[in-house]
């Protein structure tokens, strides 16, 4: 390649190079602008009413929340199934619980994710499971919410409103599919989201894996865990049954399993147990 082949190479690549920089920029400074300007009341007067932990949370927290509402508000495209129209109530009460998982850290607001597909209630959902090593056939099951890598998250309406009505009962579709959404940002559900230090992962792989291995032994003996039994299905649904609980359960959480709550606690810089949720 000639000199002048290669200056004109290096004067392209810096080119393309300061557009993306522009552009990311620009990005971060429409994000920023986004979540100072003020919620209009109707929009905090739903999340008081459909979100009731946000009544918990101290103040910074709660203007936290409401900006980063307004940036995912924003960016995520909401799509009505089975003939149910999207609301403002279902948006701002959706997203207001999406972003619980994104306060007091820098928030990505889940990248991967472009579309919540929102349906009236629970719905028929076909999957596919391999029998031994030839045989592969459809099942079909009812679902009250989905996550995929592919850049959407399903969610039943019914189940949405009447879980977040009882915060306490360790129960959370939305908490539980956005946990999914944050595990799957490294392009893997393997109950491992992406941590800040890559010292955090063996304590993570520790933590997470005892506390996981011992509630799949509490599920086979029948014996009752704080963590619902879900939890035990696999790793990754460990993690999100997990933050379910300790959003809404966190005092008996951080009792029964102290190391698990501080790995939490860590992960989401947050420490529920100081916003005086007890749980039932």
């Amino acid at each position: 390649m000639e000199f002048m082949e290669i200056l004109i190479a290096v004067a392209l690549f810096m080119a393309v190079l300061g557009l993306i920089v522009g552009a990311s920029m620009l990005h971060r400074k429409h994000r920023h602008k986004l979540r100072h300007i003020t919620m209009t009341e109707q929009w905090r007067q739903i999340i008081e009413k459909n979100v009731p932990l946000y009544l918990h949370l101290p103040e910074e927290l709660q203007r936290q929340l409401e900006g980063h509402v307004m940036v995912f508000l924003d960016e995520k495209e909401f799509e009505g199934c089975q003939g149910i129209e999207i609301t403002d109530e279902i948006k701002v009460t959706i997203a207001a619980q999406a972003c619980m998982l994104l306060l007091n850290r820098e928030p990505t607001y889940y990248p991967k994710l472009d579309t919540i597909l929102v349906y009236p209630r629970a719905y028929i959902a076909r999957g596919v499971s391999r029998m031994g090593n030839q045989f592969v056939h459809e099942q079909e099951s009812a679902r009250l919410g989905e996550s995929w890598l592919n850049g959407s998250v399903i969610l039943a309406w019914d189940h949405v409103k009447m879980q977040v009505g009882d915060f306490r009962d360790g129960h959370n579709v939305v908490l539980h599919e956005f946990a999914h959404q944050l595990d799957q940002e490294d392009g893997a559900g393997d109950g491992v989201p992406i941590l800040e230090q890559h010292s955090q992962y063996m304590a993570w792989s520790r933590v997470l894996g005892h506390d996981y291995t011992e509630l799949c032994e509490k599920v086979e003996k029948h014996k009752p865990d704080i963590i619902d039994d879900y939890g035990a299905t696999n790793p990754a649904e460990f993690f999100a049954v997990a933050t379910e609980t300790f959003f809404e359960k966190p005092r008996q959480l951080k009792e029964k399993h102290p190391q698990l709550y501080d790995e939490l606690a860590e992960y989401y810089k947050l420490d529920p147990v100081e916003w005086g949720i007890s749980g039932e």
